[in-house]
């Protein structure tokens, strides 16, 4: 088992000519994988994304397993999609890299699942980027969990990206500063079969695949804006 771990993570490590050959089945897999977590996370609303976050969410990034290198390279590396809102409604998905120091997630090799909302324009903005890191270019803060959770700080003012980590149950904001996140564009070219930019599709410029819709009807079941926008 540790052998295979540590070959995902070699294969991270070299991720611009590994990426290239991943599969679409891998990809959908993902995809898939990225709708599940938000369900399971959403299911037990007293400790999910609250309310008041998920009606305001601009962008939401899922990404369904970060592998923790500490004992090779001390640091993680993820993959995930992300969706933003538009004007008529959810965009299609883009696929992106994580990457960063460690950030004691996990031992021995364990995965992680994380989220990433972007909380005003300034957030939408930074994920149209091709690559930004979190706490440097971006805003973030470890979110707060539960449908009524209160805040004792103006979050949309504050932050531009709240994170949460989610490992064996367990549902719970962290810190993410020095995180890079970055576009997957061989990924992304490999699902839509052809190029698009990732501005564009995060826009709404492009149509979705069939095989994101039911992770984008997810996404749009539990983040709807509130009926008084």
């Amino acid at each position: 088992m540790t052998k295979k771990i540590v070959a995902i993570l070699c294969v991270a490590a070299c991720s611009v000519p590994a990426m290239a050959a991943v599969s679409r089945e891998k990809l959908q897999a993902r995809m898939d994988a990225a709708k599940t977590v938000i369900q399971e996370i959403e299911a037990v609303p007293d400790k999910a994304i609250p309310q008041t976050i998920t009606e305001n969410a601009t962008c939401v990034g899922v990404v369904p397993s970060l592998y923790k290198g500490a004992f090779i390279v001390g640091g993680e590396h993820g993959e995930g999609v992300v969706t933003c809102r538009t004007g008529h409604g959810w965009s299609a998905p883009v696929f992106i890299q994580m990457t960063g120091a460690s950030w004691g997630l996990q031992i021995g090799g364990q995965s992680t699942q994380l989220v990433l909302v972007a909380v005003n324009q300034k957030g939408f903005q930074d994920l149209l980027n091709s690559k930004f890191k979190i706490g440097a270019g971006a805003s973030a803060a470890a979110g707060p969990v539960g449908r009524n959770a209160q805040m004792a700080t103006n979050w949309k003012m504050q932050s531009e990206l709240l994170t949460w980590s989610r490992s064996k149950g367990l549902f719970a904001g962290i810190d993410l500063n020095g995180t890079v996140v970055a576009q997957n564009r061989d990924a992304t070219d490999a699902y839509y079969g052809g190029h698009h930019s990732m501005a564009a599709i995060l826009k709404g410029e492009v149509l979705p695949p069939a095989g994101s819709r039911a992770f984008l009807e997810t996404v749009a079941h539990y983040f709807r804006e509130s009926v008084q926008h």
